[in-house]
């Protein structure tokens, strides 16, 4: 009898900074694909303004594309991090120059919950 063994978990930091691979971060990063880029990070890096315009297109949206200029000082990688590092922040995708974060609305959630069950019926 065949039995399939457990993914190993990532070793690589680049990979545990992710969100857990969960039927959640796939359905995030289906939705997330037709999503244009609401904030551009670029020389100044990520800057304090640039952080607080993140958080409140999170509480806004839930799930954003953050697009990185190539005059960014930062490494895509370290750009996550540090946006991950915020409190209810979660790093979806990491797909060149984009970003995509995700923060659970505390009153209105759309992809978690009754909403993101029915959010599942009725896509095809």
């Amino acid at each position: 009898m065949w039995q399939f063994a457990r993914m190993p978990a990532p070793t690589s930091p680049r990979k545990q900074s992710l969100m857990p691979s969960t039927p959640l971060r796939r359905a995030l990063r289906a939705h997330g694909h037709a999503l244009q880029a609401i904030v551009q990070i670029g020389k100044g890096g990520t800057s304090q303004a640039v952080i607080d315009q993140i958080a409140r297109a999170l509480f806004d949206h839930e799930l954003i594309k953050v697009k990185l200029a190539r005059e960014c000082p930062e490494t895509r990688f370290a750009v996550a991090e540090h946006l991950g590092d915020s409190p209810g922040v979660n790093v979806v995708q990491i797909l060149g120059h984009t970003i995509l974060l995700y923060k659970r609305h505390p009153k209105q959630p759309r992809f978690e919950g009754e909403a993101g069950r029915a959010r599942e019926k009725a896509s095809p």
